[in-house]
């Protein structure tokens, strides 16, 4: 089966944004003229994924009032308690349904290829639970951490530090259920993935930068730039 629905996480506090989080969300912060949450959603839109889920938890009615004229989203609430990524994805299922889902972080910038297409390119639901889309750490630009797997000829991945997650996936939701938390990441579900053999990566084609911190501001527009994008 394949993906049509996608997961848009928007509920974090942004909390290594420092004073840039005081007042919004860290998907309202701007980059290069727009906000990083319409960076989100214009990959989206160059798919052509119009069936989309943000979830709510911090200063959720600006998300709202942001997202208000744009047709075919729904909203997750988790403002009574901040669920992460795998029990955010869970709370979700319900206006998401079943089969596997488009997950997007909203705090990074892309050039090139579009990473949802990329994912649905690479797609085989046969041999696969999870596909996650991936830069070299050596290309990673903004990201200060280590990479978070290593990428095997056979396109599985497991965990290591050769490459570094983009934020961009597709999940099998039914393993969700089995964690039995109502608050996790989904770490805890790749993890399983990994384990069995069902867990794949493919890499993205194009510049990439995680804008998790004010310094990364500037480079993530230096990128944009670099690809004729103002």
């Amino acid at each position: 089966m394949n993906p049509s629905a996608a997961m848009l996480f928007t509920a974090g506090f942004g909390t290594r944004m420092g004073s840039l989080t005081q007042d919004r969300p860290k998907p309202l912060i701007e980059v290069g003229g727009h906000t990083l949450l319409d960076h989100a959603l214009a990959v989206l839109d160059g798919a052509g994924i119009r069936d989309v889920v943000a979830n709510l938890h911090y200063l959720p009615d600006q998300i709202v009032r942001h997202l208000s004229m744009r047709p075919g989203i729904r909203f997750s609430d988790e403002t009574p308690l901040i669920l992460e990524t795998g029990g955010g994805l869970l709370n979700a299922l319900p206006l998401l349904g079943e089969g596997p889902v488009f997950t997007l972080n909203t705090d990074a910038v892309w050039t090139g290829a579009n990473p949802i297409e990329e994912l649905r390119t690479a797609w085989r639901p046969d041999p696969m639970d999870g596909l996650l889309l991936l830069v070299p750490r050596e290309a990673a630009t903004g990201h200060t951490g280590a990479g978070d797997f290593d990428l095997c000829a056979d396109g599985r991945i497991r965990r290591g530090r050769g490459f570094v997650y983009t934020g961009a996936g597709i999940v099998k939701t039914d393993g969700l259920g089995r964690v039995g938390e109502r608050v996790f990441s989904l770490n805890r579900l790749w993890n399983e993935m990994a384990a069995g053999g069902r867990l794949f990566g493919t890499v993205h084609v194009g510049g990439w930068c995680d804008v998790g911190r004010p310094e990364s501001i500037p480079l993530a527009e230096a990128l944009l730039r670099g690809n004729g994008r103002d």
